[in-house]
């Protein structure tokens, strides 16, 4: 009988911090127990419902939803946003151990497979654990007698006398199946959540779940790549194996490791507490002049032992967790001992993953964090006249520089930072910031620390100026503060959609990246078809392409930038009442101030043409952007020629029935006019020739390595 006390790590929820209970398989492949996910989801439907309130975050004392999926909520609820009633609903659920919201479908809970193969696992530590309490007799009279066997078919518990009444013999119940007391009562079938009659027989190699032949014949997964449960079952389980014999093949080299550790832990521990002896000691010589420099460094000193230790004692615990019948490893042959293929299948894949991870590691050994403290050595040989003079700073330590170009203040602010010399001296980085208000008279600076040269923030308020600087630190030396920046965030909410690849779209003249954020029109084959008739006064068309989700009420910002290369592009806003007009508009077209069949310069043609359109548009070209004119706008038509900023803005208040187009990088209004909102409000634009639109990103935590890979 394998000992499973060393993998509790393993067995406890994220949620509730406590065993599993009937845990569910999340898309992400973490486990939740149902009754925590079916809290989780109620908390976030109520804090959804409220807005994101604080209030509406304390329904169960047992969960947290975390900060970020509070903000979300937040976003969304201010937004009128209204997509089509025939998009299925689907319900997000902020997963606690990854942090993401993931995506349920349409059956939301009830499309989530239970883990019995966890549940077996912690069903067998709870009986190790708790050997002296017994399961009593689910029927007995009072008082219960402890309970001999349970029928798995049943699902019940029985002493001897209570199991011969229930299951007398020559009956259909004397054939049941019963083991050992338990209350572990788990399924023979795996059925499918979806098909509810049918049995799981194969797996979906995209989705990393079981599936029915109803799922891969006409559901979710028709066009996945499957395999048979048995073939699945057999790769895993070998891999798995495979992989678990490595790591215990390597356990004398494991141990060498731990050992290792726990002379650099007491190392550290000595150095360190040398290291604040000789600072008090230096100190104590100068203390009326250092008395608040001394327990400065003396902090500093304990914080960097604690971030050292608490590194190398993470690293312990990950290597005690390779040990055989341990953490991981005996998480893993626990699971090895399963023999039903797709409970197997459900929780190996993901386990394998961590499973390579660990070997890895393995090979590449080295302690996470260094154990001298040769940095806080305090030299005391200079005068005391020059004491009150003493800086922390370091020569020998670059001021950081804020990038302008690299910052991006959007649905979240991404504020990044460089040294001059391209060096990464600093151990870490402290970024302050606060909001620029002409009333506080005093500045109070929220402060956050950061590992590399970029933060994103997601708690500054829309419409708002900000200062931010940035200071590098080494051990208790620290730089001086970088020069202070000012940037702005959008006028409004940020506003999210991509482009709508069926209303209207035009697939002959225009082309769609896979994820609709970008759009080109080609100056090909099809234009100089349609512009052969120009020779006798005809126009030529443009070709138009709408956002996939409409806006009906609130205040709104989106941006995107023009390529350019781009001869014509015209963007603005079209309510959907207008749409199809839109689309049909023969005045939609490039005019020439003279049309030769008129006989005179049609000056007043222009104001027919403005006064024509279904929708609010201005024209961008030619790296140009031009004011549309209108009785206050400029005169002199050179000055209503601007140049055509690198990323542009549009911001429309339903509220107040005004849209405005903003330099996006500057947040500066370039124009602002009124706009009827009567209907649901979509994001229009039209292109002819070569020309190209690119939607602006959202901002999220893993924004610049994301770009960073690219």
């Amino acid at each position: 009988k394998v000992a499973i006390k060393g993998i509790e790590r393993e067995l406890i929820c994220p949620a509730c911090k406590e065993l599993f209970t009937h845990p569910l398989i999340l898309p992400c492949q973490h486990n939740v127990c149902h009754k925590c996910v079916k809290e989780i989801l109620f908390a976030f439907e109520d804090s959804f419902a409220d807005g994101g309130s604080e209030s509406s975050n304390q329904s169960s004392p047992r969960i947290r939803i975390s900060a970020s999926s509070m903000d979300r909520i937040d976003r969304i609820n201010r937004s009128g946003i209204k997509r089509n009633s025939l998009t299925p609903r689907s319900t997000l659920f902020p997963c606690p151990s990854c942090q993401r919201d993931i995506d349920l479908g349409e059956r939301g809970i009830n499309g989530l497979f239970r883990n019995f193969t966890l549940e077996t696992i912690v069903e067998r530590y709870r009986q190790a654990a708790r050997a002296a309490i017994a399961i009593m007799c689910d029927f007995c009279k009072p008082p219960p007698q402890e309970s001999t066997k349970s029928c798995m078919d049943c699902s019940a518990s029985y002493c001897n006398e209570c199991f011969k009444i229930h299951h007398p013999w020559g009956t259909v119940k004397a054939q049941h199946e019963y083991v050992g007391p338990t209350t572990n009562f788990r399924p023979k079938i795996l059925m499918c959540p979806e098909h509810e009659m049918e049995r799981v027989n194969m797996y979906c190699e995209i989705c990393r779940r079981p599936v029915c032949h109803l799922c891969k014949l006409g559901g979710g997964h028709a066009n996945h790549r499957v395999t048979t449960m048995s073939t699945a079952y057999k790769t895993l389980k070998e891999k798995l194996s495979k992989d678990i014999e490595y790591l215990i093949s390597k356990e004398s080299q494991v141990k060498a490791h731990i050992t290792q550790l726990d002379l650099l832990l007491k190392e550290t521990e000595c150095n360190s507490e040398r290291a604040k002896q000789e600072a008090s000691q230096s100190f104590e010589k100068l203390y009326h002049v250092l008395e608040e420099k001394k327990s400065a460094a003396l902090r500093a000193i304990e914080t960097s032992k604690n971030i050292r230790l608490e590194k190398l004692q993470t690293q312990v615990e990950e290597y005690q967790g390779l040990l055989e019948n341990n953490g991981l490893v005996g998480y893993a042959q626990e699971v090895l001992k399963e023999t039903d293929p797709s409970c197997f299948v459900q929780t190996a894949k993901q386990l394998h993953v961590r499973i390579q991870k660990a070997t890895e590691s393995l090979k590449s050994f080295r302690p996470a964090a260094e154990t001298t403290f040769e940095d806080f050595v305090v030299d005391t040989a200079k005068q005391e006249d020059i004491l009150g003079d003493l800086s922390f700073h370091s020569n020998g330590l670059e001021i950081p520089e804020i990038n302008e170009e690299q910052c991006r203040m959007y649905n979240k602010a991404l504020i990044s930072w460089e040294c001059p010399e391209k060096t990464d001296s600093a151990d870490i980085y402290v970024l302050e910031y606060h909001k620029l208000n002409k009333e506080e008279e005093s500045v109070t600076w929220q402060k956050t620390e950061v590992c590399g040269k970029s933060k994103v923030l997601s708690d500054l308020d829309d419409d708002s100026s900000y200062a931010f600087r940035v200071r590098g630190y080494k051990g208790s030396i620290c730089s001086p503060w970088s020069r202070e920046v000012i940037l702005r965030t959008p006028p409004a909410p940020v506003f999210s959609f991509l482009f709508d690849d069926k209303c209207g779209y035009n697939s002959e003249h225009l082309q769609l990246n896979p994820r609709r954020t970008f759009v080109e029109s080609r100056a090909g084959f099809p234009l100089l078809l349609g512009s052969e008739r120009l020779q006798v006064g005809c126009y030529t068309t443009l070709d138009y392409i709408i956002g996939d989700t409409g806006i009906a009420k609130g205040k709104h910002f989106w941006a995107f930038s023009v390529e350019a290369y781009s001869y014509l592009v015209k963007v603005g806003v079209v309510p959907n009442n207008k749409i199809q007009k839109l689309f049909h508009n023969t005045h939609d077209v490039t005019s020439p101030r003279y049309e030769q069949d008129s006989g005179h310069d049609s000056g007043s043609e222009d104001a027919f043409f403005d006064s024509s359109q279904p929708c609010t548009l201005v024209t961008l070209g030619m790296k140009k952007f031009f004011i549309p004119a209108t009785p206050a706008a400029p005169k002199d038509p050179a000055s209503r020629i601007l140049p055509l900023p690198s990323c542009l803005g549009i911001c429309l208040d339903c509220d107040r029935g005004r849209v405005g187009f903003y330099d996006a990088g500057r947040m500066k209004c370039l124009y602002e006019c009124e706009v009827d909102c009567s209907g649901l409000m979509y994001p229009a634009f039209a292109l002819m020739g070569g020309a190209a639109v690119r939607l602006e990103e959202a901002v999220t935590a893993k924004y610049r390595e994301y770009h960073d890979d690219i």
